[in-house]
């Protein structure tokens, strides 16, 4: 009877079963930074074995700070923990499941689609479907492939004229980063509508290829079941479901920053591009690759642009001061737009170490000339549960920050045909 139980609370938190939505009630987020190798090593062994805890990001390296959440039966344990470490750690969030009440409250009357809210994945299907048959000459959409689930994977591009260089933009590669697609639809729409001159030059100048959402499964998972679920579906073993597809890429896979447990959250897959959804991606991107000068890949949070590579420092590709010069514009006049302040750089350097990422494939395998990953707002108050409230701010300074990237790269010789 123990052993059962045991192996039910395993389940339930590798995602193995599906039934109520999990609750987060009085789990505390708490920053902690890893300054030395004993405590690098301890918290390592901890994300291999949680035993409650998630990690809102891999410690893979010193000198580097992580988000840990603490269910409330382990508060004692925690703070033991944290003083026989010695390490540093401060509270972000006292109630998570209080943030993510507040993130999208419930309406009486459902609303139209729109971002004061967070859409489901067939809500966001449908208006992509209404804006192609509203828009036939400029807006097209295709199925690249199904989910392990058998859901769509829907590409759409935005072209209002022959003959422009195109940008990729894959987006909610990671289930629970909901601002990323909520984004990436208003960008669109502001394609399709906006009056602003430097918005029309972007949207009619260049040929979008933009997949709102590659982690279809995953993202229905967090609407119906768990909220902080981050990878695919997959059942890679017999008590732990899915993949960090954004470690799944070949090129440097399992160079760093990723894990071979797959339990764990940045799980890389049994081999590089192991998974349905990453090959579909993979063969989508390759059929239209000949005419991308640019790859983006849109994530949260932290607010950050980074550039390859992730899997070592000072791993530098050729163009990267290009890179930082279009990276400094961006971050420039997204910080015009509210005061909110993005770092730039490569992924390893201003952020933690990560191999086998879209970008870096795209770069290093495919020499698509310019690559960044966008991590969106905030800096760790919400974390992955951004009020929806938020959504039209961020997509707002997002857009000013592509409008000056691709007019900084633009300036310096890039995507011209």
């Amino acid at each position: 009877m123990i052993f059962r139980a045991a192996v039910l609370l395993l389940c339930c938190a590798t995602g193995l079963l599906r039934g109520e939505q999990v609750r987060y009630d009085n789990y505390r987020v708490f920053e902690v930074t890893i300054a030395t190798q004993k405590q690098l090593e301890a918290f390592q062994y901890l994300e291999q074995f949680p035993d409650g805890y998630l990690f809102w990001e891999s410690p893979v390296q010193t000198n580097m700070k992580i988000n840990i959440v603490v269910p409330p039966h382990k508060y004692a344990e925690f703070d033991e923990l944290a003083a026989n470490l010695a390490v540093a750690h401060r509270l972000r969030i006292p109630n998570l499941q209080q943030l993510i009440d507040d993130e999208s409250p419930p309406r009486k009357h459902r609303r139209a689609f729109g971002w004061e809210d967070y859409q489901t994945l067939e809500d966001m299907y449908t208006w992509i479907d209404e804006k192609v048959a509203e828009n036939p000459s400029v807006v097209s959409v295709q199925t690249i492939g199904q989910s392990y689930e058998g859901r769509d994977m829907k590409a759409v591009k935005i072209s209002y004229k022959a003959g422009n260089p195109g940008v990729f933009i894959e987006s909610n590669i990671h289930a629970r980063e909901w601002i990323t697609s909520a984004t990436v639809t208003w960008v669109m729409n502001e394609f399709l509508t906006s009056n602003d001159p430097n918005v029309r030059q972007l949207a009619e100048n260049y040929d979008w290829y933009i997949l709102p959402v590659v982690n279809p499964d995953g993202l229905n998972y967090t609407k119906t079941t768990n909220r902080m679920w981050r990878k695919n579906r997959y059942p890679h073993s017999v008590l732990c479901y899915g993949v960090d597809m954004n470690r799944n890429f070949p090129g440097h896979w399992m160079e760093g920053g990723a894990s071979a447990v797959p339990c764990t959250d940045t799980y890389a897959g049994p081999q590089a591009g192991s998974e349905i959804e990453t090959q579909n991606i993979m063969n989508y991107f390759v059929s239209v690759k000949d005419n991308i000068h640019a790859y983006l890949s849109f994530h949260s949070y932290g607010q950050y642009i980074l550039f390859p590579y992730g899997h070592q420092n000072a791993e530098y590709s050729e163009n990267y001061y290009d890179m930082m010069e279009m990276g400094e514009a961006s971050a420039v006049a997204i910080y015009r737009r509210n005061g909110t302040a993005y770092e730039f750089g490569t992924t390893a350097d201003v952020l933690y170490i990560a191999s086998g990422s879209s970008p870096d494939w795209a770069h290093g395998t495919h020499g698509t000339p310019v690559a960044a990953t966008f991590e969106f707002r905030d800096n760790g108050f919400y974390g992955f549960i951004l009020p929806a409230t938020q959504i039209i701010p961020n997509a707002m300074e997002v857009l000013d920050g592509l409008v000056a990237f691709f007019s900084k790269g633009k300036e310096i010789g890039y995507f011209t045909v």
